[in-house]
């Protein structure tokens, strides 16, 4: 199985998603979002792949989102925001053959394993 983990490191639910995979058997290619971010055009495939709304995609505990006015943003001004600034992006999206989820809550991924 292939996969791929949007990951960062900082993140608790982001490190023990990355664990699951590898008990898993799966050794996903990693990607640094916050140095490798997604395209505006790759947030809204994994948001859409994933079956999740612009705004469950979004980092709202972030400052930058509150600095920004995003309370009230559409979703286009959602994807702009999130690809100029991925620190608003939420974590860890997973890529397998068997689909896109975002691993909130952690068992989401098992439902792609």
């Amino acid at each position: 199985m292939t996969a791929r983990i949007y990951h960062n490191p900082k993140c608790s639910t982001s490190r023990k998603t990355l664990e699951l995979l590898r008990d898993n058997g799966v050794e996903p290619e990693v990607v640094l979002y916050l140095k490798n971010p997604p395209s505006r055009a790759e947030l809204e495939t994994l948001i859409a792949d994933a079956g999740i709304d612009v705004r469950t995609a979004v980092r709202k505990r972030e400052s930058l989102y509150s600095d920004l006015g995003l309370a009230d943003a559409s979703d286009d001004q959602l994807l702009d925001a999130m690809a100029e600034n991925p620190i608003l992006i939420e974590r860890p999206f997973v890529v397998t053959d068997n689909g896109t989820r975002l691993a909130r809550p952690l068992d989401n991924v098992r439902e792609i394993l």
